[in-house]
């Protein structure tokens, strides 16, 4: 029995927020709307589906907006840690809130823009996004999906024929508009901004939006005594959940500032992302990450210490003992979604806290010591028996597995072929074709060969 459509259901929460919270804005008159990809799985998840590709390009090219959602894009003002210094001079410089509306399973979305023109917060920056840059957002979060990552979708990618001059690319370069679903665009930094300008009663009014909007809790205007406490536990649990999905992944986001920390626990806004091929905790997306501040091994840590900036925002309206108390449950909260991914990823049944928490131990001492290819790795082990081609070295590994429950068996049409990776030399090989020869088969090939993987495990 087939599900009906979803219906387009259009929302306006933000305005809620106030005034204080955004700038309206307009979008850049691109000089060419050319319409690269259309993400029409996510779009029938919010009743967008049936729009004819001159409709989409209107909506997500030339921003006409929705109908009975906003009417005018918002460019949303925050604060942030960048590299743990603080910044109190960003907020969406090259994006906007474009619309809201709500998904088949009831949650209120966002649509939002990356190289959609200047803001008032662009600073000196153009407000413009790379071809490549919209393009690698895509793989990142297609890949990310697939391997049980709660991510922002890449919902349009519009080439818009303007010339670029950037330092990391041959200039000039070719220029693109992407439009992104995700479940809300607050981040912690969107707390930061109002502690920093000691704003109580916006303070509590967001809390409000943020428990309503993203945890489903009942709340008026104002939250109570203790919603930043519920606030901050339902972050605490979210963000050590995404940190553990990261590291089953092999994910490196790159720049986890506190800006870059949605508070409903979603992975967004992808620059330098890379895929670890190993399990090299010091391997780093970033190439100005010097210190490696937000290195493979270290995104629990920094995911952790944006969680105490929080903590720290929402002591304008709580005492700190009781966030404190909460903040301090990340690792009670990290380790048991780590092991949950891992084990999801393997394609087993869970048993019990210490053997799965051994389980996962034995599986990051077998990688590291092999140097051995995190995503073959975990293909091959699918439904916990290794090859006999892994050596000694997975032999403890070995016996723990043995101990376990598949979830499924390998049935499916994706274990009859080869691991779906995405590691950097494949990254720049998708863009080549687009690059030189405006070739995007590539790209759609590896858009099918994820949802395949993806599908494989969501079925397991």
């Amino acid at each position: 029995m087939t599900s009906p459509p979803q219906a387009y259901r259009p929302e306006t929460a933000i305005l809620q927020l106030g005034d204080g919270f955004y700038d309206p804005v307009q979008a850049a008159d691109f000089p060419q709307t050319r319409l690269r990809f259309r993400n029409d799985r996510a779009a029938a998840q919010v009743g967008l589906e049936a729009l004819s590709d001159a409709e989409w390009i209107a909506h997500f090219g030339r921003f006409k907006p929705l109908d009975g959602s906003l009417t005018e894009p918002l460019a949303l003002r925050y604060h942030g840690h960048q590299f743990r210094v603080y910044n109190p001079d960003i907020g969406d410089g090259r994006g906007f809130l474009f619309a809201q509306l709500r998904d088949d399973r009831g949650r209120l979305m966002d649509l939002g823009t990356k190289g959609s023109g200047q803001t008032p917060w662009s600073r000196f920056g153009d407000g413009r996004l790379t071809l490549k840059g919209g393009v690698r957002e895509i793989l990142a979060t297609e890949m990310l999906e697939a391997l049980g990552v709660e991510t922002s979708r890449s919902f349009s990618l519009i080439e818009t024929g303007e010339a670029l001059e950037r330092g990391d690319e041959p200039s000039p370069t070719r220029s693109a508009v992407l439009v992104r679903l995700s479940h809300g665009h607050i981040r912690i930094g969107t707390f930061q901004r109002l502690a920093y300008l000691r704003d109580e009663a916006g303070m509590r009014r967001l809390i409000a939006y943020v428990l309503r909007h993203f945890y489903g809790e009942e709340a008026g205007e104002e939250a109570g005594d203790d919603g930043a406490e519920r606030l901050l536990a339902h972050v605490v649990r979210r963000t050590a959940t995404l940190a553990a999905r990261y590291m089953a992944a092999g994910f490196v986001h790159g720049v986890l500032n506190s800006d870059n920390i949605n508070v409903s626990g979603e992975s967004f806004d992808y620059g330098p992302w890379r895929f670890a091929p190993t399990w090299e905790p010091g391997f780093t997306a970033a190439y100005f990450d010097h210190a490696g501040l937000y290195a493979f091994g270290r995104q629990p840590e920094a995911i952790h210490w944006d969680a105490m900036q929080l903590a720290i925002a929402l002591r304008l309206v709580s005492e700190a003992p009781p966030l404190i108390a909460i903040l301090e449950g990340f690792g009670e909260q990290y380790q048991p979604a780590v092991s949950d991914a891992i084990l999801w990823r393997l394609g087993l049944r869970p048993r019990d806290p210490d053997s799965d928490r051994a389980l996962v131990q034995a599986v990051e001492r077998a990688l590291r010591s092999e140097d051995a290819s995190i995503d073959r790795f975990f293909f091959d082990g699918f439904g916990g028996t290794l090859p006999p081609d892994y050596g000694p070295a997975f032999d403890a590994l070995r016996a723990i597995l043995a101990g376990y429950q598949p979830r499924a068996d390998r049935t499916h049409a994706y274990w009859r072929g080869a691991p779906c990776a995405m590691l950097i030399d494949e990254v720049e090989a998708i863009w080549s074709a687009i690059d030189q020869r405006d070739d995007w088969s590539p790209l759609e090939a590896k858009i099918a060969s994820i949802r395949q993987m993806g599908s494989a495990l969501a079925a397991a």
